[in-house]
């Protein structure tokens, strides 16, 4: 059942609201903080307002701006959507109130366009989870590039000046493969809307133009997933603080590319196309050599941000994998990672933001004893990094069609 409701868009409007608000009150440190923590309960409780309904077979839907009869901006609240956005406005609360206290402890300057640039993308993050077509996600994917920008380039020192135009660079040519892939879908299939089982079929064109359409948005999807070699980017944004780290790894960018990922695999060429395409394999292949590469290069970091950084690149590409299977349980296990790993990161991240405001280290050979210096701060830390092997990517022996298996190397 499909119900036109307001909420999606109040779910996009309340962080661009504070936002907004948070940069009029730049002079009291005090109210804008207070915009940040009203707008992220108030986004939180939003969302979990739609969830019985999304759960009983509800799909809320808004347009924000018809463009032609086919076309437009419109935002779907389904399951898949609702597990991102769900995720995203519970981290922004937890997130928001370390933001607080990092900021102020380490006394960084560019408060107010912080907890600005913050919100943005949290809206961003809000407009892609609930996007109902591939021309909505492809403007909230550019909004949350320009938001988020700022947040990389924050210490305004020429590190984070190198860092933050590499990640400009990345990500905003990443956009216009996605733009390129979203015109050829509308030519070929004469819709852009997300559909579940996906929105092509081979009779639709030529293998070659489905095929080069697939290589088009699952790179744009890639680079913010960071899947090898286009992970370059992530590494280097580690210069920005802390709670931006966190941001990056847990909340939005990183995720939403990986969301994306599954977006395109599952609504918009469908498992049974993949198969036929042959191109799943490709980028599962892709997602195993990331997960090997990424992980031994993570144990050779001595920076403890940048080897939490190439243990994202590992683990997105679980999500990635799980994607590429092709199979209901590996999906249902891609989204549950999804989820997974946005708590155990963001859990890391806020632990290292405290080791380094605490002790000003940054390199984990310097850190002998720290244990005993900061035990629940590392109890924190240890539970964190329990990581189990994710259950749901194995393929299932049985339940699933032929048409719907992977063929290849898994």
């Amino acid at each position: 059942m499909t119900v036109i409701d307001s909420r999606p868009f109040l779910a996009i409007g309340i962080p661009f609201l504070a936002a907004l608000l948070v940069s009029v009150s730049h002079k009291h440190p005090n109210i804008r903080e207070m915009w940040s923590t009203v707008a992220s309960l108030l986004l939180l409780g939003t969302i979990l307002s739609m969830a019985g309904g999304v759960l009983n077979g509800t799909s809320y839907e808004y347009t924000l701006l018809p463009l032609t009869d086919t076309i437009g901006l419109s935002m779907r609240v389904d399951p898949a959507g609702l597990i991102f956005a769900s995720l995203a406005s519970l981290l922004w609360v937890p997130i928001n109130f370390y933001s607080i206290g990092y900021m102020r402890n380490n006394h960084e300057d560019m408060q107010t366009g912080y907890f600005a640039a913050f919100a943005l993308c949290i809206g961003a993050t809000m407009g892609l989870a609930m996007a109902a077509n591939l021309l909505t996600f492809f403007v909230f994917y550019e909004i949350l590039t320009l938001s988020s920008y700022p947040l990389v380039l924050h210490e305004r020192d020429e590190e984070a000046l190198l860092a933050s135009r590499k990640y400009l660079a990345y990500t905003l040519v990443s956009g216009q493969l996605f733009l390129a892939g979203t015109v050829g879908v509308y030519c070929i299939a004469g819709t852009i809307d997300f559909r579940m089982g996906g929105i092509l079929s081979l009779d639709m064109a030529p293998a070659w133009v489905l095929q080069l359409l697939f290589v088009l948005l699952i790179m744009a999807g890639s680079v913010k997933a960071a899947v090898m070699p286009l992970h370059g980017w992530l590494p280097a944004a580690m210069v920005a603080p802390t709670p931006v780290s966190a941001l990056l790894h847990a909340v939005a960018v990183v995720k939403t590319g990986a969301f994306a990922v599954l977006r395109i695999l599952g609504f918009v060429f469908g498992p049974k196309l993949l198969s036929q395409l042959g191109m799943a394999d490709l980028l599962a292949w892709a997602a195993v050599i990331t997960i090997l590469v990424s992980s031994f290069i993570a144990l050779k970091q001595d920076n403890l941000k940048r080897r939490l950084a190439f243990s994202t690149i590992g683990q997105l590409s679980y999500i990635v994998l799980g994607g590429a299977l092709l199979t209901p349980l590996a999906f249902k296990g891609a989204y549950l990672h999804l989820v997974a790993h946005a708590i155990m990161k963001i859990t890391l991240f806020m632990c290292a933001g405290c080791i380094i405001v605490r002790t000003h280290l940054h390199d984990i050979s310097e850190m002998n004893g720290i244990g005993r210096r900061m035990p629940i701060t590392m109890g924190c830390f240890a539970i964190a990094s329990l990581r189990r092997r994710l259950g749901g990517l194995r393929h299932p022996r049985h339940g699933v069609s032929d048409a719907r298996r992977p063929h290849g190397i898994l």
